[in-house]
């Protein structure tokens, strides 16, 4: 199979990702494309049997890193395409409260330092290996273990109410 066929399949994955990491529908498209467009005008550094997935999220990574540095001298991103929302962006859930705790995740992701919600993302979402991530990020693995164990212990904290860091009292 094509490098460029087998790119396609990653676009979902890639997706969601983006989605996760930038919380915002219509930049989480443009950095996928991003990140498709330079793989493709790449395709010559990429080695055969080695992970095209690993490779693509480096990518994403490398090209996320890019825009958050040049952030400062962008200006704020706001869709004024109003046809462009789907329909069914208005539809009342079946469940609200899964709905709430989908709202709560994300929003418990999103007061995650960068570099850790990365990792919990690219382990937890994207099911990637701690190798495969700690290539991604192009980080120790060690590293990979610890941002991944203090992200979960923050999200712990964050989604049960608490302050990061600070210890429930069990009270008799």
């Amino acid at each position: 199979m094509d490098i460029r066929n087998e790119l396609m399949d990653h676009v979902p994955r890639l997706r969601r990702y983006a989605r996760a990491l930038v919380n915002n529908r219509d930049l989480a498209d443009d950095l996928v494309q991003d990140t498709l467009e330079r793989a493709l005008s790449r395709t010559e550094r990429f080695q055969a049997g080695t992970d095209l997935r690993a490779w693509l999220f480096t990518i994403m990574h490398n090209v996320f890193a890019n825009q958050v540095r040049k952030a400062s001298t962008r200006a704020v991103h706001v869709s004024v395409d109003d046809d462009a929302v789907p329909e069914g962006e208005f539809a009342v859930q079946a469940n609200p409260t899964r709905a709430l705790e989908v709202r709560d995740l994300d929003y418990a992701l999103q007061r995650l330092p960068a570099e850790q919600r990365a990792v919990v993302l690219l382990v937890g979402l994207e099911e990637m290996s701690y190798t495969d991530v700690a290539l991604a990020l192009d980080i120790p693995i060690g590293t990979v273990m610890s941002r991944l164990s203090r992200g979960r212990e923050r999200l712990r904290a964050l989604m049960a109410g608490t302050q990061p860091g600070a210890k429930l009292q069990v009270v008799r």
